[in-house]
């Protein structure tokens, strides 16, 4: 069903049933980050695009922009970081 049909249903609006049905938030970033986490650790041991792909089953691309999204985040944690 989706949002509109179930807005159709209980009488109310999509974005009603869109933000009663949505992931809390820091469970979604806790997820991204244990996704971003897994292809990091493939790619540390040595695995090509394709087969951390085919590892944690998504579209090669996925991969690309998982590794790209880690070290964009890891360059600003360190740019964050005081210098000693």
């Amino acid at each position: 069903m989706t949002a509109r049909e179930a807005a159709a249903h209980f009488g109310v609006s999509p974005a009603t049933v869109k933000r009663l049905v949505a992931e809390p938030r820091e469970d979604f970033l806790a997820r991204a980050q244990a996704r971003r986490d897994r292809a990091v650790e493939l790619r540390a041991k040595g695995l090509k695009h394709r087969e951390i792909a085919a590892e944690m089953d998504v579209p090669i691309g996925t991969v690309g922009r998982l590794l790209h999204e880690a070290k964009k985040l890891a360059q600003a944690a360190d740019a964050e970081q005081p210098a000693l």
